[in-house]
């Protein structure tokens, strides 16, 4: 018969994944070391397969015990969320939401968001994803999703958080050369996989010769280029005053104004997760669009 593998293994072998010793993991786990090597040798030996490499760099985890390693800590997070709720009461909010957004609004104004409120609900935890497109809510790969579009779909429920709009942007030395000609400067910009993006489109019709220099897969990549000071890019405007040296060189671009909505599947709206996500996100997410 195969081995079952149990909760004691899996606490087992998550020590010995984060201690990379057999005297950290033994700490980890209150015993003595010659306990946690005959536990991993006997563990070995029934699932037949090597589960660590001892290296210079100390028990080094295979793919197998990182993938147990990984449900491991699932475990403990179950198990803390469990003792939090029978301390709470039934108010407590528990479970896990996976949330999705595009790199550029997962750093500037939801990580900052989630900070605020986050340390509150000890029995929630997020599984958080950057993607463009919303078919990974659709697919059901996530409950809420983050998304700035003018035109969100109709199998989706959520709320209008407010409207950005975008600047031509860089580092102050880059504004008299943007003045006297817009080709005179470097530009950086998507890559044809965003040929869609506002900001392209804008470019396309007011400069339509101009060759950018730079190219990038996504618009926080794009911001990362700006700040090193290598050109200017159209940027979303809650953006500009997140980067350090960076100025609006430009008023709003006409015809790019875009929303952000905040966003779920019918099925998922009645969650208390997820209604609380939404009630805790709002307010901070429309402040950051007005600053």
């Amino acid at each position: 018969m195969q081995y079952q593998i149990n909760h004691a293994d899996l606490t087992l072998i998550l020590a010995l994944e984060r201690g990379r010793s057999l005297a950290k993991a033994a700490e980890l786990l209150k015993v003595d070391v010659s306990t946690v090597f005959r536990s991993i040798r006997r563990l070995e030996s029934a699932l037949g397969t090597a589960l660590f490499v001892k290296s210079r760099k100390g028990y080094l985890p295979t793919d197998t015990a990182q993938a147990l390693a990984e449900q491991a800590e699932r475990a403990e997070h179950a198990l803390d969320a469990a003792r939090v709720a029978l301390t709470s009461g039934e108010q407590v909010v528990s479970g896990t939401v996976r949330v999705t957004c595009t790199e550029a609004v997962l750093h500037s104004l939801l990580l900052p968001a989630l900070a605020t409120f986050m340390p509150n609900y000890p029995a929630l935890s997020l599984e958080l994803g950057t993607s463009n497109s919303f078919a990974n809510l659709s697919r059901r790969d996530a409950d809420i999703a983050l998304r700035l579009t003018n035109t969100p779909p109709e199998h989706l429920v959520g709320r209008c958080l407010g409207s950005t709009s975008y600047v031509v942007c860089g580092h102050p030395g880059f504004a008299e050369r943007l003045a006297e000609s817009a080709t005179s400067v470097p530009w950086i910009a998507p890559d044809d996989a965003m040929q869609d993006h506002p900001t392209v489109i804008w470019r396309n019709q007011q400069y339509p010769g101009l060759v950018p220099r730079y190219h990038c897969s996504g618009m926080s990549t794009i911001a990362q280029l700006v700040s090193t000071g290598m050109g200017v890019a159209a940027l979303a405007d809650y953006m500009v005053h997140t980067l350090p040296g960076v100025e609006a060189l430009s008023g709003p671009l006409p015809g790019c104004n875009t929303q952000l909505w905040l966003l779920t599947r019918p099925d998922c709206r009645a969650l208390r997760s997820v209604q609380t996500l939404f009630e805790e996100l709002t307010p901070r997410l429309r402040d950051a669009m007005l600053r």
